[in-house]
């Protein structure tokens, strides 16, 4: 990665430059440690990676991704990645007092093995009803954290200490 980092950051700025336009930096690593509405015992913890404004009132959060080459559609539209950004938007938005409507949402993948175009940004869309089905998985995923109720991934068995014994579950 140290080579291929070289390589990937002088294109960073000309690759904001081309997707932006005329643009100012907010922040990185912005921490997110904000209350989960109606759970007392949980809050949402996150780093937003950037966040820039442009001229026209709008608020920009990208997410950094490191690929090989880049990603395919399936990949780009997939819920489980896309509601990172949903959910970053929306407690970001609240943290800041900020209209949703005004924020709107990025992945930018570093390409490691690509010969040009090594920054890509591409829009993700995060509206209402997106944002309503993002905070529902989270609230599900709490009830069932709450209630002991756990996904065994069971493509990690073979190096589990516990495969093929009475603990294994």
């Amino acid at each position: 990665m140290r080579t291929q980092g070289k390589a990937i950051l002088p294109e960073i700025e000309d690759a904001l430059e081309d997707y932006f336009g005329e643009y100012e930096v907010l922040g990185s690593e912005i921490p997110l440690d904000e209350p989960i509405e109606g759970e007392d015992d949980y809050i949402f913890k996150g780093y937003i990676d950037g966040v820039i404004a442009t001229p026209d009132g709008k608020v920009h959060i990208f997410d950094w991704k490191t690929c090989s080459w880049g990603w395919d559609a399936k990949r780009r539209s997939a819920p489980m990645t896309t509601y990172q950004l949903t959910l970053y938007k929306y407690f970001f938005a609240r943290k800041m007092d900020i209209d949703p409507k005004n924020v709107e949402t990025h992945f930018a993948l570093l390409k490691r093995t690509s010969k040009k175009d090594k920054v890509e940004f591409f829009r993700v869309t995060s509206g209402p009803r997106k944002t309503e089905n993002a905070t529902k998985l989270l609230k599900k995923a709490l009830y069932n954290i709450k209630n002991k109720r756990y996904i065994k991934n069971r493509l990690s068995c073979k190096f589990c200490d516990f495969n093929k014994t009475e603990h294994c579950m």
